[in-house]
């Protein structure tokens, strides 16, 4: 007979209260928000931080696969059933022929989409999965403001039709640079992409306003919401509340309290 306890899953990761509507998922991980802690603290530097950003984009990504794609039901015979023949597992995996592509933004996005590729290929058919290479940096004014997002180079396979495209970027600030990569997956490519997923470590409200202002149908993932310069009265209630008196970035465009550059912090590279 088969076993009816693992005949479906009904996972769901806990998420801390919000107002920002469905698409968006902050998640209620003390662990990761322990990591994550010590990843921004200004004294964390390289090979700690290397190893906090692989910890915290592991656990994120098992959550957002696990929550995000699709499930079937499978079979598997264990080493057991030469002694007995009902040593099979009966239950509820990923769906192996799921087709996903991982997009690695340069330089911060680099590393966790590599990450997220090497997870994909050991719970899907690799056959259906891909990683794709975007090369963007912001443009800025005189003053340091963000004006736009600036392409530099890409490598990007064209069919997208169908498939999951999952975009794990640390940072999200302002939008700029998921907005524009979304834009293009969308548009440019052969087919449309099946679901678009933003994955990070940090955002902030204004990132979630104008993601889902240029892409309603955008789902975002974070581990942490920062609106540290918000009002102290708007910082003592559910977040979303008051979403238009909610900030989290300075004059420059950077997450307050935030990690600083992630990018450049990975690399060692201050350019």
């Amino acid at each position: 007979m088969p076993e009816t306890a693992y005949a479906q899953s009904r996972y769901r990761h806990p998420e801390i209260e919000h107002k920002y509507g469905p698409q968006v998922h902050l998640l209620d991980d003390p662990v990761a928000w322990t990591l994550l802690a010590r990843l921004c603290a200004r004294e964390t530097v390289q090979p700690e931080v290397g190893r906090l950003v692989r910890a915290l984009y592991e656990r994120l990504a098992e959550v957002v696969l696990s929550t995000e794609f699709p499930r079937e039901r499978i079979d598997v015979p264990t080493r057991m059933v030469t002694q007995r023949p009902e040593a099979v597992y009966r239950g509820i995996a990923l769906a192996a022929d799921t087709k996903a592509i991982t997009v690695g933004i340069a330089r911060a996005g680099t590393m966790p989409s590599q990450i997220v590729y090497d997870l994909l290929n050991s719970v899907i058919d690799p056959d259906g999965v891909r990683q794709d290479h975007l090369f963007m940096s912001r443009q800025t004014d005189e003053q340091g403001r963000v004006t736009g997002t600036a392409w530099h180079d890409a490598k990007i396979g064209r069919d997208v039709d169908g498939r999951i495209v999952l975009f794990p970027d640390p940072m999200g600030a302002t939008g700029g640079s998921l907005i524009s990569a979304m834009t293009h997956y969308k548009t440019k490519l052969e087919g449309k992409p099946g679901r678009c997923i933003t994955m990070h470590l940090i955002v902030t409200p204004e990132y979630i306003k104008n993601v889902l202002k240029a892409h309603p149908d955008a789902v975002i993932y974070a581990l942490r919401l920062d609106r540290g310069l918000s009002a102290p009265d708007v910082l003592t209630t559910v977040p979303g509340t008051r979403w238009d008196d909610e900030k989290g970035l300075d004059e420059h465009q950077y997450i307050v309290p935030g990690a600083g550059g992630v990018g450049e912090i990975l690399n060692n590279a201050w350019v």
